[in-house]
């Protein structure tokens, strides 16, 4: 069972830091300065939730030391920031190439 907990664990932190991220995104707005950080804050963002799984279960998180821990969460904040791209580059609008080449 404890395998199955390893290997839920980054995907479980990528998706608060997504839901995280995009709280706050709404609540800021357009700002393109906050837009800039968005990387750097999912990152600090899934070392802090990589560290709570340290010490809060640590079975959870599969590392052996707080450094590991902190560099797992760090990199799953990052996928969180990576699957963001993914999702609005997938429903972004194709232009029309018709109309592109006139």
């Amino acid at each position: 069972m404890t395998a199955f907990t390893e290997i839920v664990t980054i995907p479980a932190i990528a998706a608060i830091v997504y839901a995280v991220i995009d709280i706050i995104k709404t609540a800021c707005g357009g700002n393109e300065k906050f837009k800039r950080f968005i990387p750097l804050i999912a990152a600090l963002l899934g070392a802090f939730c990589g560290a709570v799984c340290f010490y809060a279960a640590p079975e959870v998180i599969g590392a052996n030391n707080l450094v590991i821990a902190i560099v797992i969460g760090a990199a799953s904040g990052l996928s969180a920031t990576g699957a963001n791209q993914l999702v609005k580059q997938l429903t972004q609008k194709v232009p029309d190439l018709e109309n592109v080449n006139k």
